[in-house]
This record gives structure tokens, sequence and C-alpha cells, in this order.
């Protein structure tokens, strides 16, 4: 079990490619951080419009969770990589392909998440609220996503770690995260085994500490 290669190749793998410290664009974090937030802000917006009286504004939105939800995310990849620029004829790089195909693509799932968790909430709270003299808006603001969020705290983390995993998939589009570092290293040192039982053992440690985060953040929101 000779981990040299792991040793010596610490900095290209961790530093470069999982955190994403260096001059090139890549590194699993530094995707996957944005495409969390980003895609939960989006998946915030489609969540409460589906649940918005106007058809006009929830048929579109159900339309577009129905859609994504339908298809594989390395097929929205591939939409981004090779469709997108031949339309608006420009030349997206690697790191903003993945970004938009990741964010557009988990939203569908943030906004599922959202609107069950606003459903959640007692219908009692909201006529509480609006018994108060308070609108539609300020109730949704500070009566029921509140108490939505601490139901959604379970699935929105079980969706982020899913989402860290996925960001695999763009190095099928060239982005360099640790999967594809772990493959490069690879290539040139021929060591499968003590390379791919490492990123395994790095990926465990970041989704078991996103899961004893949230069951943290569950008992305090409790």
């Amino acid at each position: 079990m000779d981990l040299s290669v792991i040793t010596n190749n610490f900095k290209f793998l961790i530093l470069q490619r999982l955190v994403g410290i260096g001059p090139f664009i890549g590194g699993t974090l530094r995707l996957a951080i944005p495409a969390i937030i980003l895609g939960f802000v989006l998946g915030v917006f489609i969540g409460l419009a589906r649940l918005a009286n106007a058809v006009w504004i929830r048929v579109p939105a159900t339309m577009y969770v129905e859609l994504f939800r339908g298809v594989p995310l390395v097929m929205v990849i591939f939409w981004i990589w090779i469709i997108v620029p031949q339309v608006l004829r420009v030349t997206i790089p690697e790191y903003g392909v993945a970004l938009t195909a990741f964010v557009i693509f988990e939203a569908a799932y943030f906004g599922e998440i959202v609107r069950a968790g606003v459903q959640s909430v007692a219908r009692g709270q909201v006529e509480a609220a609006t018994a108060l003299g308070m609108t539609a808006t300020k109730t949704m603001a500070y009566v029921v996503l509140p108490q939505a969020l601490k139901n959604m705290v379970p699935s929105l983390v079980t969706q982020m770690i899913v989402l860290f995993k996925d960001t695999s998939l763009a190095s099928i589009i060239g982005y360099v995260d640790l999967t594809k570092a772990a493959q490069i290293v690879n290539n040139r040192e021929i060591k499968p085994f003590q390379l791919y039982l490492f990123i395994a053992v790095v990926y465990w440690i970041c989704t078991y500490s996103m899961s004893v985060m949230a069951r943290r953040l569950e008992r305090r929101a409790a």
C-alpha cells in the first residue's frame, strides 16, 4: 500500500482541485458552493411560483420543474456546452457551463423542497398572520418561510450532498475537479487503487461533515 502517490500529489489534489486554490479555474468546492447557493435561491422562487394563484406564474414553474426533473444532469451539461454557444454565438468556459447547468438543474429539486416545506406549515399560522393585518408578502417572509425552513433542513442537506457528489460529472467537459485530478494523476502514476480510495475518503469526509452540521442546525432550530 504505497501512499507516496497521495503525498506527492496532495497539493494538486486537495488544494488545487478540491478547494480550487490556484491559477487555473477548477476545483470541486469552487463549483459546488456557488451552485448550492444560487440553486437554492433560484429554487425558492421556483417553489413559491409553484404555489402562486396566477396560472401564468404557476404553469411555467411547473413545466420547469417537470422538465429538469425528467432529464439526466449530464444531458443538461451537454445542452449548455454544445447548444447554447451555437445559439448565442458565444464561447462559454467550462466553469461557466458547469455552474449554469448545476444551478438550473438543482433549482428544480430545491424548488420542490421549498414547495413541500411551505405546504407543511399549518394553515392556522397564515390565518393568524392575516388576522393581525400582515400582508401576504410579510406573512410569507416572517411567518411561513422561517417555519418551513426548519422542516426543509433534512431534505435540503440531502440535496446539497447529492449536488456536491454530482460535481464530478463536470469532468466530462474538461473541468478539472477532484475526480478529474485523480484521473490525471493516475494516467501518469498508474496507481488507481490508492488514488480512487483516497478521493472516496475525501468525498465521504465532506458529505459526512455536511450531515453533522445539518443535525446540529436541526437541533438548534428545534
